[in-house]
């Protein structure tokens, strides 16, 4: 085997193997940051959001809002790591079937998850602001955006 033909089949078979090589293959960290439970309140108006850490592969939340005592909506979430390594949000407003938003970006203190097929919203992004939690959905150019700011609810 000439020397070239040796170097082109090292390099071959370099490619073939499966591992962290390059950065885009490199699972992102789990949010954990996100895990508490989390208030906004507005006048008579308040939601509240909750989040386990990651264990098992899986972080489980939800969420509900209303105003005084009526409640007017309830959500139950979840951020599972795939057989990809890619993190996806489901979200399931009341009884609806989950849908799944893919992550598109994140960083030691900012996630975002999108899926332009579903019609609203399309993008999810949570990020902390020192000790509070922000979280925005929208469209997947940003607009008809909601956000919320939350706080932590009893110290957490």
């Amino acid at each position: 085997m000439t020397m070239r033909l040796g170097a082109f089949c090292v390099f071959a078979l370099i490619g073939l193997i499966p591992g962290p090589l390059a950065a885009e293959s490199v699972p992102a960290s789990a949010p954990d940051w996100m895990a508490g439970a989390w208030i906004e309140t507005k006048g008579e108006g308040w939601t509240d959001e909750f989040w386990t850490p990651m264990r098992g592969g899986i972080m489980i939340g939800a969420g509900r809002s209303g105003t005084g005592e009526a409640l007017s909506s309830w959500e139950s979430l979840r951020i599972e790591r795939g057989t990809d390594g890619v993190l996806t949000f489901w979200g399931s407003p009341g009884w609806a079937k989950p849908v799944p938003f893919r992550m598109v970006s994140s960083t030691a203190t900012e996630i975002v998850f999108a899926n332009p097929a579903h019609d609203y919203p399309q993008r999810i992004h949570y990020w902390r602001d020192g000790k509070l939690l922000n979280a925005e959905i929208s469209l997947a150019d940003g607009s008809k955006s909601m956000r919320w700011t939350y706080s932590a609810m009893g110290g957490n």
